[in-house]
């Protein structure tokens, strides 16, 4: 109830400035956000529960002692374009209590038996586990995997693939070592399986998937992609996640021809890019792409970087550069002469450089009213360290705080 009349209050502080300051509609998004900063404010200096990191997704939920018996919470907590990812909040929870699997014909209690039901799930783990997966998990809509409380590794098989569905929730696992699989039968529901081509061997593989979250996640040394999305998908928050030791790190654009990925919007924020990362943090085709209060550690080749005149929003991320002279440059336009790129709107703003870090701004991102879209407010790029230092998968223990 307190919460209630605090966000009435705050209403009626800005319902004048509304009114009368301006003859232009406001855009109800930015009201909406401006009064939920203005909450979460108040709720940090009555020490509700929050951590105080900055972190707004940790700062929502992680503080809680009570966490195993509030999982459904954390679909309350996402931020930017997937932030209305529900996965399975609205249904039972299934608990995964067989690290086996059978790409057809999966038992009851495994992680496959749960990703495919057509009911909403929130599916968690009895025990630690390894899962070494016979073909890609097909997960169905409105599931949440939440890895809390145990430790899971989704490894040494093909992985996880989010194809043509919606409100999908990826949380607290460890996902690596990641193979093709495919020329197999793989079921995608209780009542439908079907044969399933050679798959790409990525960790995380969104395809014509929307509202979808991946969140404090460890992911390395995949075949292909360590999370990539293609072919139209949309409304994506990767978020928190702890990223080493690969080659193409994140594809977001199926191809420069594919244009109907020029609907794609991405965030991607609070994520550790670090050891052994080479390029694509992300790589974009096409559409809208937020990277923000990210931080970059080590890339060989290039950090972001895109074809096919993508819009890359760059703000409060903190780049060091390899110690060798070549490479500094966090930006790589592909594909293209610089007469074409040079109309791409990147856009940096708020970004760290360090040891001779820099980024190639093009078309609106280098003037100085280039229009401040963005699907979240950026925190100063010297927080970093701070909001992105529990990224990865979290030691989550019941009775006491992530």
């Amino acid at each position: 109830m307190g919460i209630q009349i605090l966000m009435f209050m705050l209403l009626a502080l800005l319902v004048p400035k509304l009114a009368f300051s301006s003859p232009v509609v406001p855009d109800p998004e930015l009201i909406v956000q401006e009064v939920n900063e203005k909450i979460n404010a108040s709720r940090r200096n009555l020490g509700f529960l929050s951590c105080g990191t900055g972190n707004p997704i940790d700062d929502c939920w992680r503080c809680d002692s009570n966490w195993e018996m509030n999982r459904q919470r954390l679909a309350d907590c996402a931020i930017g374009f997937g932030k209305h990812a529900t996965g399975g909040r609205d249904g039972k929870i299934y608990v995964v209590t067989d690290s086996g699997d059978h790409a057809v014909n999966p038992k009851p209690g495994t992680l496959r038996y749960g990703v495919i039901q057509n009911e909403p799930l929130w599916i968690i783990f009895e025990r630690d586990m390894v899962i070494r997966l016979k073909q890609e998990l097909m997960v169905n809509s409105f599931k949440t995997i939440d890895g809390r409380g145990a430790s899971v590794h989704i490894a040494g098989g093909p992985c996880i693939t989010v194809q043509y569905v919606t409100n999908v929730i990826i949380h607290g696992l460890n996902i690596h070592d990641c193979k093709q699989g495919g020329n197999a039968y793989v079921r995608d529901s209780p009542d439908h399986y079907g044969w399933r081509t050679v798959s790409d061997g990525d960790g995380v593989s969104i395809f014509g998937g929307s509202h979808v979250w991946v969140d404090h996640c460890s992911l390395s040394n995949c075949r292909d992609g360590l999370v990539d999305a293609i072919h139209g998908s949309t409304a994506i928050t990767i978020s928190n996640n702890y990223l080493t030791h690969h080659n193409k790190v994140m594809l977001l654009g199926h191809s420069d021809s594919y244009k109907q990925d020029k609907n794609m919007q991405v965030t991607i924020a609070f994520n550790h890019f670090g050891e052994g990362l080479v390029q694509r943090m992300p790589r974009c085709r096409h559409g809208y792409f937020h990277v923000v209060n990210n931080d970059y550690t080590h890339w060989e080749m290039y950090a972001i970087g895109g074809s096919a005149s993508p819009t890359i929003n760059s703000q409060g991320n903190r780049f060091l550069a390899p110690d060798r002279d070549e490479n500094k440059e966090v930006t790589k336009h592909e594909d293209a002469p610089e007469s074409e790129w040079k109309r791409w709107n990147w856009r940096s703003e708020g970004d760290l450089m360090l040891n001779g870090a820099f980024f190639t701004l093009s078309g609106a991102g280098a003037s100085s009213n280039y229009a401040k879209a963005s699907s979240l407010s950026a925190r100063p790029s010297s927080l970093v360290g701070t909001i992105t230092g529990g990224s990865g998968s979290l030691n989550c223990r019941k009775g006491k705080r992530c």
